[in-house]
């Protein structure tokens, strides 16, 4: 498969891609549906609100205990691995754990990696540095191989390809792929994809994988699917190599149970996966299947950043289940291309300027109304718009004041025009006569106000049917009452 060129969003450039997306009827169409499909479906899946609220409390009280020991559990767990027979590789930046992988793969001469389903990998844009050294990777979740074959980012951290009607699919396939005929029949198409991969896992030189839960007390690697893609990604090939972020280690098999469940229910409202993959180790003497080698690779990239700082850590707690993208008012009308990054929504509006910097995020901090909403159906409780505020006053704070964790591009939106408004703003309300002076001229003056209102005037939704009776039975009475008088 030739490697098409990527769609490029640039995060710097978020409220021009917003405003893009928020011109694509199409887009917002398919995205509404879907989005209301998932939310229905989360809130079935957890029927009993006692039950939930017991199971987010445990769920996030494992993520805490498991990230204050972070350091100690990832020794633990390589320590483990290595026990078992796992090569273990650590890489503090993306362009490090791309020459690791890049260095496994060159040293079997191989040509070919097929990829399991992996956000991390997007992370550090393994496919593009591969393919510059002449090695294909092919992403197997049909989502994914989708977006690859469009040569496009994924939208969702869940469903790669959830913008994308079965319309756009079918001329995919008949356009990129040969001998195929365009059919709109989903079946039909889920087997049209199903032929072009198989032969790719009995082809390929190495699999790749990523890693949902990294178990440091056996030494364990939990995959969570639907597809049995990464079964055969992480099986058939002789090499597998798994690479996720340091923050996915947790202490105990039985810490994976309840957040198991809350992944699962919380992100397309399933009470279980169709496969629930653990590896522990390569294949053993006497074994017919399973690869002769495992690496793992642990990636930092701006993760430590977050760690440092007691506040911020908790937005290392995410399990990658998506449901704050599937509430979130902003995300649910432009979508995942807009944010530029690799994890969009309100999870990638609090992780990405740890990764790549509030230099090149600074808009990100900023694309939420603070309605709580992603907070609310967090399963492991991020307390997101507490996140989000701190990273816009960071993003405000001067560059050179010191503070305990300076963040990667602190003060990068900070404007000299606006702290000069606001500190305008804190010497009339500070002052009694100046604010009675402001009180004087603003009544005077409210006639040279402008009559666009920017936001309210262009923006606000029409009052409905029912509110508009209510306020004429009210304007109604108090005419009444003037008659009556």
């Amino acid at each position: 498969m030739s490697e098409s060129k990527i769609t490029v969003y640039p995060s710097r450039a978020f409220k021009d891609n917003a405003k893009l997306a928020l011109t694509d009827g199409k887009l917002r169409q398919s995205l509404r549906g879907a989005m209301d499909f998932l939310m229905a479906k989360r809130l079935a899946s957890f029927p009993d609100p006692a039950e939930l609220a017991a199971l987010r409390t445990l769920g996030e009280g494992i993520r805490q205990r498991c990230l204050s020991r972070l350091p100690d559990l990832l020794e633990l767990l390589e320590e483990k691995l290595t026990a078992n027979g796992v090569q273990v590789h650590w890489a503090e930046t993306a362009e490090e754990a791309n020459r690791i992988i890049h260095g496994i793969v060159e040293a079997r001469r191989g040509k070919l990696v097929v990829k399991g389903k992996s956000m991390v990998s997007e992370e550090i844009e393994l496919n593009h540095y591969l393919a510059e050294r002449d090695v294909e990777a092919v992403e197997s979740d049909m989502g994914e191989y989708i977006v690859q074959l469009a040569g496009e980012k994924p939208t969702h951290i869940i469903m790669p390809a959830i913008h994308k009607t079965k319309q756009d699919i079918a001329r995919l396939f008949h356009e990129r792929l040969p001998d195929t005929p365009y059919t709109e029949d989903v079946d039909a198409l889920i087997q049209i994809g199903r032929r072009a991969l198989r032969q790719k896992y009995l082809d390929a030189d190495v699999g790749l994988s990523g890693v949902n839960f990294a178990v440091a007390e056996t030494g364990t690697l939990c995959l969570v699917e639907n597809e049995g893609n990464g079964r055969m990604c992480t099986t058939v090939p002789d090499v597998h190599i798994a690479v996720t972020g340091i923050e996915k280690v947790v202490e105990k098999l039985e810490d994976v149970v309840p957040l198991y469940s809350l992944l699962t229910r919380s992100a397309i409202g399933q009470p279980i996966t169709t496969y629930f993959n653990m590896i522990s180790g390569p294949r053993k003497p006497g074994e017919k299947d399973g690869p002769r080698e495992v690496h793992l690779v642990l990636l930092d990239n701006g993760r430590s950043q977050a760690y440092a700082d007691e506040q911020l850590r908790k937005t290392l707690q995410c399990i990658r289940c998506g449901a704050c993208m599937n509430h979130c008012p902003v995300y649910t009308r432009i979508g995942g291309h807009a944010y530029g990054t690799t994890y969009p929504g309100p999870i990638g509006e609090i992780i990405s300027p740890h990764l790549m910097g509030l230099e090149n995020t600074s808009d990100l901090p900023t694309a939420s109304s603070l309605c709580g909403a992603c907070g609310e159906v967090c399963p492991v409780r991020i307390p997101i718009p507490e996140m989000l505020m701190r990273l816009r006053e960071e993003s405000q704070r001067p560059a050179g004041e010191r503070v305990a964790h300076p963040l990667r591009g602190q003060g990068a939106a900070a404007s000299g025009a606006e702290r000069m408004a606001w500190a305008a703003w804190r010497l009339v309300n500070a002052s009694p006569n100046l604010y009675r002076m402001f009180g004087w001229a603003a009544t005077r003056l409210r006639r040279r106000a402008p009559k666009n209102q920017l936001g309210w005037t262009q923006n606000h939704l029409p009052l409905t049917p029912a509110s508009r009776t209510l306020h004429e039975l009210v304007r109604e009475r108090e005419a009444s009452k003037g008659k009556s008088a």
